[in-house]
């Protein structure tokens, strides 16, 4: 059977397309190799491995993943707390704490004063009473604890020595007395009289008489007895405030939510470390006497009543980070955390001396 010459040439047509296309397609697939194998992807020349960060080296972790520092501008008595400290001023080199530090020891379902040396060591109870004993502070010579009590009914200022011995008792009936601290040259007790201001009185207990008149609360002298800082309720919520000694030149320093009671100065008198923040989660912050440069130096674990050493080189506070109250020193730039007493019972309220 003969084929059409029609139809053979319309197959041989087709049949030279196809091997036409397939050799394109050969040659096509054979250029790409070649470029490929001229012109391979872009490596890095020294790949990484993964490797887990061993927990010796922080400040890897600190490179790698730590949150950006908060740099606000903050006017004077207007602060917003920040989360991580910023740049903050040097302590003075890496000395060993010095000095006494008194706090309270709760002793026997009793609140009671003790005393133990700034590194931890000697700690001794001061006291043994059947009521409530608190808010120590040591006398600038070292010798002497100032503290109140309701030993006797109400609430009182006493004085007790270092060792336990010669207690006193300075006030009578004038009121709720608390935080009571003797004047850096030793002429004036100041205390809270709870409800009616700020007191002062002679180390004797007399002449006590009122330099405030609002609900003012836990005032502490700067070290050369010119200023008082405070807080207060008087503008709003509670602040921390710094005044003359007699009341005068008046000036709120802080603008924060959640303020606690006691402060601290530094031995300069620049500065004033304090502790806010909500129920169960106070930290510790210094500031400017200006109310500017705020710094945070804790993070967690609900750290109360800051108390700058006389030297400047640390701050002592109380902390539940463990579970009770603890004793913990750090210096002022937020470094050197070291814990003091590790006791199954709650210490608070240090406060520090010579």
């Amino acid at each position: 059977m003969s084929v059409p010459r029609k139809l053979l040439s319309t197959f041989d047509k087709i049949l030279l397309g196809g091997i036409g296309c397939g050799v394109l397609g050969i040659c096509v697939l054979a250029g790409v190799f070649s470029y490929i194998w001229i012109n391979p992807p872009n490596q890095s020349p020294n790949p990484t491995p993964l490797v887990n960060l061993p927990l010796e080296t922080p400040t890897a972790l600190a490179l790698d993943f730590s949150t950006p520092t908060l740099s606000p501008t903050i006017e004077p008595g207007s602060i917003r707390l920040t989360l991580i400290p910023s740049p903050v001023p040097s302590f003075g080199g890496d000395t060993p704490p010095v000095g006494k530090i008194a706090f309270t020891c709760y002793i026997k379902q009793i609140d009671q004063i003790c005393l133990m040396n700034a590194d931890g060591t000697n700690r001794k109870q001061l006291t043994e009473f059947e009521a409530t004993a608190f808010y120590a502070s040591i006398s600038p010579d070292g010798q002497t604890i100032y503290l109140s009590s309701r030993l006797k009914a109400g609430f009182e200022i006493f004085s007790i020595n270092i060792n336990g011995h010669e207690l006193k008792r300075l006030t009578r009936n004038i009121g709720s007395l608390y935080a009571p601290e003797l004047s850096p040259n030793g002429k004036w007790i100041v205390f809270t009289n709870d409800g009616n201001g700020l007191w002062v009185m002679k180390p004797d207990g007399s002449n006590p008489h009122a330099i405030t008149t609002f609900d003012d609360i836990d005032p502490t002298w700067s070290a050369d007895g010119a200023m008082i800082a405070f807080a207060s309720s008087r503008a709003g919520e509670r602040q921390l405030f710094v005044m003359n000694t007699d009341g005068s030149n008046l000036r709120q320093v802080t603008k924060v939510q959640d303020m606690g009671g006691r402060s601290s100065w530094s031995p300069d008198g620049t500065r004033l470390a304090f502790y806010a923040g909500p129920f169960g989660d106070h930290n510790i912050y210094i500031i400017n006497v200006d109310g500017t440069g705020l710094v945070q130096l804790t993070n967690g674990g609900d750290n109360l009543g800051p108390s700058w050493s006389p030297d400047g080189n640390w701050i002592a506070f109380a902390s539940f980070r463990d579970g009770n109250n603890e004793i913990y020193i750090i210096h002022p730039d937020g470094t050197g955390l070291t814990r003091l007493t590790n006791n199954p019972i709650s210490e608070w309220q240090p406060r520090w001396g010579r």
